[in-house]
């Protein structure tokens, strides 16, 4: 790749990321406007230089859905907003696991099975 390349590549990536601050900053006033300065998970109260620690979570994940009313925001502290996320990560990693739980693969096993035959026979 030569100079010319490297240099639009580093152009679009900034005016990307500068359009998503943009984009950003007008839905977060937008949402701090609208809601109370709590955090809808743990209901901690923010203001002052720690209202940078509340967050705009989009509920449906997607950040190019904010309607005027805010529909789809909820404000969260920076704990919450990451634990959010991080159980919709795991959420998803179950979704994509296979569903047939009863496959000859390791831990699907039923330890038990034939338990009650093998009592009823020992006791008959």
């Amino acid at each position: 790749m030569n100079s010319k390349d490297d240099n639009n590549i580093k152009r679009i990536i900034s005016e990307v990321h500068s359009s998503q601050r943009d984009r950003e900053k007008t839905y977060r006033e937008k949402a701090l406007k609208i809601y109370p300065w709590i955090c809808g998970h743990c209901g901690r109260e923010f203001d002052g230089k720690r209202l940078r620690e509340l967050t705009v979570h989009h509920k449906d994940h997607n950040h190019d859905n904010n309607p005027p009313d805010g529909s789809n925001w909820e404000l969260l502290c920076i704990y919450c907003h990451d634990n959010e996320h991080s159980r919709d990560q795991v959420a998803d990693a179950y979704a994509d696991a296979p569903s047939d739980m009863s496959s000859k693969k390791g831990g699907t096993t039923n330890p038990f099975a034939g338990l009650g035959d093998l009592l009823k026979g020992k006791l008959d």
